[in-house]
């Protein structure tokens, strides 16, 4: 029987290894980006979601990976709680606005 990706997703969450942080960030930027795609529209996405990602804490990462499967209200409480951090926004502003600005 082959394991269901989100039970593995959370059983490597759970450990402590840079495997299971990473596994557990590439899950939580999957539940982030439809979010930023639709709050944020023409703010460019790869960028805000790290920023995002990078501000959260290991908590707000593991609950986001859980809800990788569609976003949420829960998870969009979470996102936008991380957005409107300092340091996210500061983040934002300099890694997504370069990005902007080439596009235009």
């Amino acid at each position: 029987m082959r394991p269901e990706p989100l039970a593995l997703t959370l059983a490597l969450a759970a450990c402590n290894t840079p495997l299971a942080d990473e596994v557990a960030r590439g899950a939580a930027k999957a539940a982030v980006n439809p979010i930023i795609a639709q709050r944020f529209p023409g703010v460019p996405l790869e960028p805000a979601t790290n920023c995002i990602i990078d501000n959260a804490t290991a908590s707000e990462i593991v609950t986001l990976a859980t809800s990788a499967g569609g976003a949420s209200d829960a998870a969009t409480r979470i996102v936008l709680d991380i957005a409107g951090r300092p340091a996210t926004i500061d983040c934002i502003a300099t890694t997504g606005l370069p990005v902007l600005l080439n596009t235009l």
